[in-house]
């Protein structure tokens, strides 16, 4: 009896898609058969074709759409930070974009300020930082450890008391380098909690760390003057990130 049904079902199967496998055959449009979820193994009233969407042959405007889509959203921002020191000011916060194949590299745009030391006024800065994060460790309960972050920065102070092109108040060549913008290295760690999902609100994750830097005109003082010590010239920075996406 279960084999006459089953054939019996076969056959109406056959006969209900014949038109449309026919029509399918004459316009080389393929369908997709959609049977009832009460009942996979029986034809019912609610039983359905579906025409399948072609996605291999896309109109030029669609795709061109799709681009710039793409492209915009590549523009939000994935990430904040909050850096304290680190040659770029005594605070500073920005937005960055995660990326790779893993996240292994950031980009991050900063904007910090220099307070009242020696001058009358404070100072605003510009940083553009590039990190990169070869790797890192699973240690459980919602905690990662990453054991090496390094990269470089530019940075600039908004100030007339900076220039980029030598005044000629000095000899030619007395300086040789620009006073407005510094160039430099850094290598650190971070420790990243992902935030559980039920407690997420304005992040994904918090990331906190450490960098140990120095600039370009820290390094060159550093090879001409052997009386300077490591403190001179390296800068010790701490940061928090929030990851947004």
């Amino acid at each position: 009896m279960r084999l006459w049904n089953s054939k019996k079902v076969l056959l109406c199967l056959v006969w209900f898609a014949t038109p449309f496998i026919l029509k399918a055959q004459d316009d080389n449009t393929p369908y997709n058969i959609i049977l009832s979820p009460n009942n996979i193994n029986s034809l019912s009233p609610d039983t359905i074709l579906l025409k399948k969407e072609d996605t291999t042959h896309r109109p030029t405007y669609d795709k061109r759409i799709h681009r710039y889509r793409r492209a915009w959203e590549a523009l939000i921002p994935t990430h904040t930070k909050l850096q304290y020191a680190g040659g770029m000011g005594l605070l500073s916060w920005g937005i960055g974009w995660d990326y790779g194949k893993k996240g292994q590299w950031e980009t991050d745009l900063l904007i910090g300020f220099i307070p009242r030391y020696s001058s009358q006024h404070f100072k605003m800065t510009i940083t553009l930082k590039q990190n990169y994060i070869p790797w890192s460790i699973w240690l459980g309960d919602n905690f990662s450890l990453e054991p090496l972050t390094t990269g470089l920065y530019f940075n600039t102070v908004f100030s007339d008391d900076f220039w980029t092109s030598e005044p000629d108040r000095y000899p030619r060549g007395y300086y040789g380098f620009s006073t407005r913008i510094r160039t430099h290295i850094f290598l650190g760690q971070r420790i990243r909690f992902d935030v559980p999902e039920r407690y997420r609100k304005f992040s994904r994750s918090i990331t906190a760390f450490y960098e140990l830097s120095t600039c370009d005109l820290y390094v060159v003082s550093a090879f001409n003057n052997s009386h300077l010590k490591p403190d001179d010239y390296l800068r010790l920075s701490f940061g928090l990130k929030f990851q947004i996406f």
